[in-house]
């Protein structure tokens, strides 16, 4: 049982819209117990659309938590029973209004692992095609084209401070060879 611990009691303490939180007394390695408050999350996409001159699409949106606006890429919740490739395709278009022809997984993140279950995946988009935005009725953002080194400038010296944003711009970065 080295680096594992089992789940001897679990209650529900919240459920909300977007997600649960668990108290659970779990027993560790040495086999004492100790709490731990767990946040369920369904998980998420974040797309990275690149136009053929190395531009990203980004947007700009109020974040609630602190009270800030936010320059992110374009990303979304996953909705009950749909595939994180649909999810992606569908927040791109919804937020940006674009389509594409090339969509490439970059992999899976843990934003908060010690006491999260949220997983992002994260989706490098090409061949941009604009179609038309289709926000969610509660959803305000402008979208905005940054040149991707100016991105990577832009996460290194930290104007851009969401995770999933600094992770897909730095490894596009390095797959595109900028």
């Amino acid at each position: 049982m080295h680096l594992q611990e089992k789940t001897i009691t679990s209650d529900t303490v919240y459920e909300g819209r977007i997600f649960t939180i668990v108290h659970d007394t779990a027993e560790l390695e040495n086999g004492e117990a100790a709490i731990r408050d767990v946040l369920l999350h369904s998980g998420g996409v974040c797309v990275i659309p690149v136009t053929d001159n190395n531009e990203i699409f980004m947007v700009k949106q109020f974040r609630y938590p602190f009270r800030e606006v936010t320059t992110e890429i374009p990303a979304g919740k996953l909705e009950k029973g749909e595939s994180h490739y649909e999810c992606g395709r569908r927040e791109l278009v919804e937020e940006t209004g674009f389509t594409c022809t090339e969509y490439i997984y970059l992999g899976e993140i843990y934003p908060t692992p010690a006491y999260n279950t949220e997983i992002i995946h994260v989706y490098l988009a090409r061949g941009l095609n604009l179609k038309e935005q289709n926000l969610d009725d509660d959803e305000f953002l402008d979208v905005e084209k940054i040149p991707l080194t100016q991105a990577v400038e832009m996460v290194m010296d930290g104007r851009i401070k969401d995770a999933k944003t600094q992770i897909a711009v730095l490894k596009t970065a390095r797959i595109l060879g900028i």
